[in-house]
C-alpha cells in the first residue's frame, strides 16, 4: 500500500500543502501544470480574478483529459481491430483454441 505523501506547491502565488498517493515529484508535476493553465487563463485578459480564471482553467483541463479518453478509445479500437486482422492471418494452429473452437462452430464444453 502507498503512503500517502505532504507535498507543498504554491499555484498562483498561493501556497498549498497536498496530501497524495502518487510521488512528490507527480504531486508537484500536476500543481505546476494547473499553475501554468490558470496563469495562462489569467494571460488571455478575459478574466481578472484568480477564482474565475481557476474555473475556467478547470474547464481547459477537463476538456483535454476528455479528448485524450477519447483518443485513447480510437486507438484501442483500432489495436482490436488490427488484432483480430492478425488472428484471422495466423495458421489454425497459432490460434488460440476457444477461437478455433468457435471459429469451427462447435460449442466448448460440450
Amino acid at each position: 500500500m502507498n503512503k500517502k505523501s505532504s507535498v507543498r506547491v504554491t499555484i498562483v502565488g498561493e501556497e498549498y500543502t497536498l496530501r497524495s498517493d502518487e510521488p512528490a515529484e507527480h504531486t508537484r508535476a500536476v500543481a505546476r501544470y494547473v499553475d501554468s493553465t490558470i496563469r495562462s487563463v489569467l494571460e488571455t485578459g478575459a478574466v481578472g480574478e484568480s477564482r474565475k480564471a481557476a474555473i475556467l482553467a478547470a474547464l481547459q483541463i477537463t476538456d483535454e483529459l476528455f479528448k485524450s479518453l477519447a483518443s485513447r478509445e480510437l486507438l484501442a479500437e483500432e489495436i482490436r481491430s488490427l488484432s483480430a486482422d492478425v488472428r484471422r492471418m495466423l495458421p489454425l494452429a497459432k490460434r488460440s483454441v476457444r477461437e478455433t473452437v468457435v471459429s469451427e462452430g462447435r460449442e466448448l464444453g460440450g
